[in-house]
């Protein structure tokens, strides 16, 4: 249902110069009377080249992010006379031909209102799917318009980075989730441990809304203020506000007093935030002089004054994460004498913390905790800060995102359509029409040619989301956060037995506003012809 609230538009955008330039030219390449053209995306089954050593290996993605590219560019007119005029010309001098398919337009604006007659049908937002299946498609609703399907390719693909960001998010939420339930016994605390700090590394402020907004699919913590209009304008949340953050200095504003003044700046600010946690980054000249002087015997008594709600967070900003981390540790267990918890863990006081923003990366996030659980350390006492690693250090190529045609018709015929390179066997393409179901058993099968009886299969979860410019489907962002939780087999744990630790979701409905999805009955039979992962 579309609300006032997701009516934002960018007026300048134009969906007729919003494609790769050689598509421009496509309408006059496929097959004389082709009417159909039907394609879907994926991120494409992990392969590993032998060569190269991946630590990660992502073997599912998070889908997150097609409903805000819906929105923002897709819905509604979004052709008009001026926009193809404006298309014309400019393809003309790019061409230095009249190429463009200047009929092919007018024929939307005239026909359809401006509207585009194409209709994609997706999984719910937020749905965590192993690599390989089909997340959405996209076809043409209208035989004049068989182009436009891959027209639309370059934007839609765009999604390649949110999903992008908010499994890698997970990935690290696995590893956090892993760790302190090993080391403290519970997931208390969860949702603040990896905090955004990504926004001045960003290419844009879209690109920071939109990664921001991603990684807020898993945790709460964010400095990205972008992501939470995205989130607002574009999905909504039952609570009014979908990230947090802390008070905290930066070096300025340590650095301003002076090198003989740093004690006077901590205490300055710390006695500005009493009853909230306040971060202060203490590296400025020397960090462990900070910690075991300044902060374990000058300013001792008034961080032990502060309450477990209103802790100091000390923040190193250089160094080598691991090491620095647990000296930092090391200096403060000496000076505040840690309990030890039911895990037989090292805990600090709740009045002090730590939290590492320097060097944070989904592998130098493993190091330290894996560092820290070695050397007698809770997870508890710390929390983690990524920037560009979390929101910019990305590519298509890291999930293999990909867009291809499966099926046409031309001359009133069908036609399953692949690609088989010969020299990259996982770059060879799904056929025909595609369906995606869940077994009993919590494994996720696209079925490929759509010639099956999908009632042994159960429910289709690829369900209509875009129709000739209109949103049949919304998903809220606390869809999204629910359809993303963790599993106890995310972190290693028998899943779904009564003493589990978090929500198991094998057999959960995915959720999306209106809607629920059936789960399959009955096992794959041997000898069907399908794509399957774990």
């Amino acid at each position: 249902m579309e609300t006032a609230r997701l009516e934002h538009r960018d007026v300048d955008f134009s969906i007729l110069m919003a494609t790769d330039s050689y598509k421009v030219t496509h309408y006059k390449q496929y097959p004389p009377h082709t009417s159909k053209v039907y394609s879907y995306f994926e991120c494409r089954e992990n392969w590993t080249d032998p060569a190269k050593n991946k630590k990660v290996k992502y073997d599912e993605s998070v889908f997150y992010g097609l409903q805000y590219i819906l929105h923002k560019y897709l819905k509604g007119k979004v052709v008009t006379p001026e926009k193809i005029q404006e298309a014309k010309e400019v393809y003309r001098e790019h061409f230095q031909d009249d190429i463009f398919n200047e009929k092919g337009w007018n024929y939307i604006l005239e026909k359809h209102n401006g509207h585009l007659p194409i209709e994609i049908k997706a999984v719910p937002e937020g749905s965590v799917i192993p690599r390989g299946n089909v997340l959405f498609t996209v076809e043409n609703t209208d035989p004049e318009c068989y182009w436009l399907t891959n027209w639309v390719e370059t934007i839609l693909v765009q999604i390649w980075y949110p999903i992008t960001v908010a499994t890698n998010s997970r990935e690290q939420k696995k590893i956090l989730a892993k760790y302190l339930l090993e080391t403290s016994g519970n997931m208390e605390g969860l949702e603040h441990k990896l905090h955004d700090f990504g926004y001045r590394g960003v290419s844009s402020q879209e690109t920071a809304g939109i990664g921001a907004s991603a990684h807020l699919v898993n945790f709460k913590g964010t400095d990205t203020i972008a992501a939470i209009s995205i989130i607002k304008k574009y999905y909504g949340t039952k609570d009014p506000m979908p990230g947090f953050s802390v008070p905290a200095a930066e070096h300025s504003t340590i650095t301003a007093w002076g090198k003989d003044h740093e004690k006077d700046a901590y205490e300055h600010i710390i006695k500005q935030f009493p009853n909230i946690p306040v971060s202060i980054v203490s590296d400025s000249y020397d960090i462990y002089n900070a910690c075991e002087k300044i902060w374990g015997e000058e300013l001792r008594s008034l961080i032990e004054s502060r309450g477990a709600d209103a802790p100091l967070v000390i923040r190193p900003d250089s160094g080598n994460p691991l090491d620095t981390v647990l000296k930092v540790l090391e200096i403060l267990g000496k000076k505040f004498h840690p309990t030890e918890n039911s895990k037989g863990y090292k805990v600090l006081p709740p009045y002090i913390r730590v939290i590492q923003g320097d060097g944070i990366d989904i592998n130098t996030l493993q190091e330290i905790v894996e560092g820290m659980k070695e050397h007698g350390w809770s997870i508890e006492n710390v929390a983690f800060g990524s920037g560009g690693a979390l929101l910019q250090k990305l590519s298509r190529d890291l999930l293999s995102c990909a867009y291809k045609t499966s099926y046409v018709v031309t001359n009133g015929l069908g036609a399953n359509v692949f690609k088989d390179p010969v020299a990259q066997p996982n770059k060879r393409s799904k056929k025909g029409r595609l369906s995606l179901h869940r077994m009993q058993s919590g494994e996720f099968v696209t079925l490929e040619k759509g010639n099956r009886d999908l009632g042994e299969y159960g429910a289709d979860l690829l369900q209509t989301v875009f129709q000739n410019g209109k949103i049949m489907r919304t998903c809220t962002f606390d869809d999204v956060r629910d359809n993303a939780k963790l599993t106890d087999r995310d972190i290693g744990l028998p899943g779904g037995t009564a003493e589990s630790v978090l929500t198991p979701t094998v057999g959960d409905l995915c959720r999306c506003t209106g809607d629920t999805y059936g789960l399959v009955r009955a096992p794959v039979q041997q000898g069907e012809e399908l794509s399957r992962l774990v």
